[in-house]
């Protein structure tokens, strides 16, 4: 009897140290954070197993999380979180300036090596925060602060001298951003592969030519509802054809301004590129009709591109609580994807 009880604690000694490392080496690379962090409760062996792989501990995810400020500070003051890569915020409560203060004076180290932040949804964050988060992240690439209204220009000024190295931006909602803000981003993000400007009802066409004279490495675009009067239009829009011609995504969603004359620069431009463009609400855009249509823009397959058989787009515009339905004949486009 007693040899068979130290055979079986002889086997799931075993078991623990041999078994259960190789198991969760494939298992914890399929497992999101949270559940890799509940799974450290469950035994000292998977605990010891679990803490060994630096890859832990490189994301951050508090996503609508509690308290979120006190517990950013918390971990971050850890030591095995000194090289952390990923810090999701997004909808995160409890998070504060403060919080940044604190972290920038007690656990700068930590964020030498952070190359992603999102602060979606803190909206009790300011310039006065993401000054203090950015200065001490110089490896930043991708920020996101969508649907915050307490940013100004004076916070992407921060962002931009702060950290050099930005290829992905989403201000989507930021509505106090400016023209002035868009020169910033132009003049230091050179290199800028997505924007995301949804939103951000003050900009301009000067604004926007400017992202797209010097960053024309842009392959993803979106402006979405950007401008409900007319400051956004085919005079901000061309520019963009002319000098992106890698773009992939574009999103001219509700911008009332631009007519048919952007969709035949884009179409003379950009048709070995693009593969999503979403005009959906742009009642400026007349064009209708199949393949005898004078008026419409430039086809795609004028520039090489195959055509698609009967492919056609449907775009639909809302003005006034009004639905306007057209059609518009895209059949030698590459593809066209409209968001309903």
């Amino acid at each position: 009897m007693e040899e068979r009880e130290r055979a079986n604690e002889e086997e799931g000694v075993v078991w623990n140290r041999e078994t259960v490392p190789r198991v969760l080496e494939i298992v914890s690379t399929r497992l999101p954070q949270r559940d890799l962090i509940s799974l450290l409760l469950v035994s000292p062996w998977i605990r010891r197993t679990l803490t060994s792989h630096p890859s832990l501990w490189l994301v951050l995810d508090f996503r609508e999380m509690n308290n979120a400020g006190n517990q950013l500070v918390s971990t971050l003051s850890q030591l095995r979180y000194k090289h952390v890569k990923q810090i999701s915020l997004e909808f995160a409560q409890d998070i504060e300036d403060k919080h940044f203060d604190i972290i920038k004076s007690k656990c700068s180290d930590s964020l030498q090596n952070l190359e992603s932040l999102n602060l979606n949804g803190c909206q009790k964050i300011s310039d006065r925060g993401v000054e203090a988060i950015t200065s001490i992240c110089p490896n930043l690439k991708v920020f996101s602060i969508y649907w915050n209204v307490r940013v100004t220009d004076t916070g992407i000024e921060h962002l931009v001298k702060n950290c050099k190295n930005i290829v992905d931006l989403n201000l989507s909602g930021c509505k106090n951003i400016s023209d002035k803000s868009l020169q910033l981003i132009a003049d230091n993000y050179q290199h800028l592969k997505c924007l995301n400007l949804t939103r951000c009802i003050k900009l301009t066409d000067g604004g926007l030519c400017k992202i797209f004279v010097k960053c024309s490495s842009l392959h993803s675009l979106n402006l979405y509802a950007v401008s409900r009067c007319v400051r956004v239009t085919d005079e901000g829009v061309i520019p963009l054809a002319e000098g992106c011609t890698s773009l992939e995504f574009l999103s001219l969603f509700g911008i009332v301004g631009v007519t048919d004359k952007c969709l035949e620069a884009l179409s003379k431009f950009c048709s070995n590129t693009i593969t999503t463009l979403d005009v959906n609400g742009c009642i400026g855009i007349k064009s209708s009709g199949g393949g005898g249509n004078k008026g419409g823009p430039a086809r795609f397959g004028q520039m090489g591109v195959q055509p698609m058989g009967s492919m056609v787009a449907r775009f639909q515009a809302y003005e006034a609580g009004e639905i306007l339905g057209r059609q518009m004949s895209f059949d030698a486009w590459k593809h066209v994807v409209t968001c309903m």
